[in-house]
Protein backbone atom coordinates (compact mmCIF):
# COMPACT_ATOMS: atom_id res chain seq x y z
CA UNK A 1 0.00 0.00 0.00
CA UNK A 2 1.09 3.55 -0.65
CA UNK A 3 0.90 6.15 2.08
CA UNK A 4 -0.54 9.53 1.05
CA UNK A 5 0.17 12.86 2.73
CA UNK A 6 -2.04 15.74 1.72
CA UNK A 7 0.57 18.14 3.11
CA UNK A 8 3.45 17.05 0.85
CA UNK A 9 4.06 18.69 -2.52
CA UNK A 10 2.25 21.94 -1.73
CA UNK A 11 3.50 24.46 -4.29
CA UNK A 12 3.57 28.14 -3.32
CA UNK A 13 2.68 31.14 -5.43
CA UNK A 14 1.73 29.38 -8.63
CA UNK A 15 -0.28 31.07 -11.35
CA UNK A 16 -2.88 28.28 -11.54
CA UNK A 17 -4.52 25.89 -9.15
CA UNK A 18 -2.84 22.50 -9.09
CA UNK A 19 -4.82 19.25 -9.11
CA UNK A 20 -3.39 15.98 -7.78
CA UNK A 21 -5.33 12.82 -8.62
CA UNK A 22 -5.38 10.56 -5.57
CA UNK A 23 -7.81 7.86 -6.70
CA UNK A 24 -10.17 7.39 -9.61
CA UNK A 25 -12.52 4.66 -10.78
CA UNK A 26 -15.90 4.47 -12.50
CA UNK A 27 -17.77 5.60 -9.36
CA UNK A 28 -15.54 8.06 -7.51
CA UNK A 29 -12.66 10.49 -8.08
CA UNK A 30 -10.59 11.88 -5.20
CA UNK A 31 -8.30 14.88 -5.69
CA UNK A 32 -6.06 17.16 -3.69
CA UNK A 33 -6.35 20.72 -4.98
CA UNK A 34 -3.88 23.46 -4.06
CA UNK A 35 -4.96 27.09 -4.50
CA UNK A 36 -2.73 30.13 -4.04
CA UNK A 37 -5.19 33.02 -4.24
CA UNK A 38 -6.98 31.68 -7.31
CA UNK A 39 -10.71 32.16 -7.70
CA UNK A 40 -13.30 31.46 -10.38
CA UNK A 41 -13.47 33.87 -13.28
CA UNK A 42 -16.08 36.60 -12.99
CA UNK A 43 -19.53 35.30 -14.02
CA UNK A 44 -18.24 31.69 -14.26
CA UNK A 45 -20.21 28.98 -12.45
CA UNK A 46 -19.40 25.29 -12.04
CA UNK A 47 -22.47 23.27 -13.06
CA UNK A 48 -21.22 19.71 -12.68
CA UNK A 49 -22.98 16.47 -13.54
CA UNK A 50 -21.55 14.76 -10.45
CA UNK A 51 -21.84 15.39 -6.71
CA UNK A 52 -18.81 16.92 -5.01
CA UNK A 53 -17.78 16.68 -1.38
CA UNK A 54 -15.12 19.30 -0.66
CA UNK A 55 -13.15 20.01 2.53
CA UNK A 56 -10.55 22.64 3.32
CA UNK A 57 -7.58 20.95 4.96
CA UNK A 58 -5.37 24.03 5.18
CA UNK A 59 -5.83 27.71 4.36
CA UNK A 60 -9.05 29.64 3.92
CA UNK A 61 -11.68 29.97 1.19
CA UNK A 62 -15.12 31.28 0.29
CA UNK A 63 -17.47 29.30 -1.96
CA UNK A 64 -20.29 31.17 -3.62
CA UNK A 65 -23.62 29.65 -4.54
CA UNK A 66 -26.46 31.43 -6.31
CA UNK A 67 -28.17 32.12 -2.98
CA UNK A 68 -25.32 32.31 -0.42
CA UNK A 69 -21.62 32.68 0.25
CA UNK A 70 -19.98 30.09 2.52
CA UNK A 71 -16.73 30.60 4.41
CA UNK A 72 -14.54 27.51 4.76
CA UNK A 73 -11.72 27.16 7.28
CA UNK A 74 -9.56 24.08 7.99
CA UNK A 75 -11.84 21.15 8.79
CA UNK A 76 -14.92 22.72 7.18
CA UNK A 77 -16.62 20.71 4.44
CA UNK A 78 -19.66 20.90 2.21
CA UNK A 79 -21.43 18.36 0.01
CA UNK A 80 -22.39 20.02 -3.27
CA UNK A 81 -25.17 18.21 -5.15
CA UNK A 82 -24.85 17.65 -8.89
CA UNK A 83 -26.06 20.63 -10.96
CA UNK A 84 -25.78 23.02 -7.96
CA UNK A 85 -24.12 26.09 -9.43
CA UNK A 86 -21.12 27.24 -7.42
CA UNK A 87 -17.86 29.12 -7.77
CA UNK A 88 -14.71 29.81 -5.78
CA UNK A 89 -15.01 33.40 -4.59
CA UNK A 90 -11.71 33.56 -2.65
CA UNK A 91 -8.71 31.49 -1.56
CA UNK A 92 -6.03 32.69 0.84
CA UNK A 93 -2.73 34.10 -0.36
CA UNK A 94 -0.95 34.15 3.01
CA UNK A 95 -0.75 30.36 2.80
CA UNK A 96 -1.95 27.88 0.18
CA UNK A 97 -5.47 26.54 0.47
CA UNK A 98 -5.37 22.74 0.35
CA UNK A 99 -8.65 21.05 -0.57
CA UNK A 100 -9.82 17.45 -0.45
CA UNK A 101 -12.36 16.96 -3.25
CA UNK A 102 -14.39 13.79 -3.71
CA UNK A 103 -16.49 13.57 -6.88
CA UNK A 104 -19.12 10.85 -7.00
Amino acid sequence: MDKISFYNDIPRLTENEIFFKILSNEKVRIEKIVSNGQKSAENFWYDQSENEFVMVLKGHAFLEFEDEVMELNPGDAVNIPARKKHRVKYTSTAEPTVWLAVFY
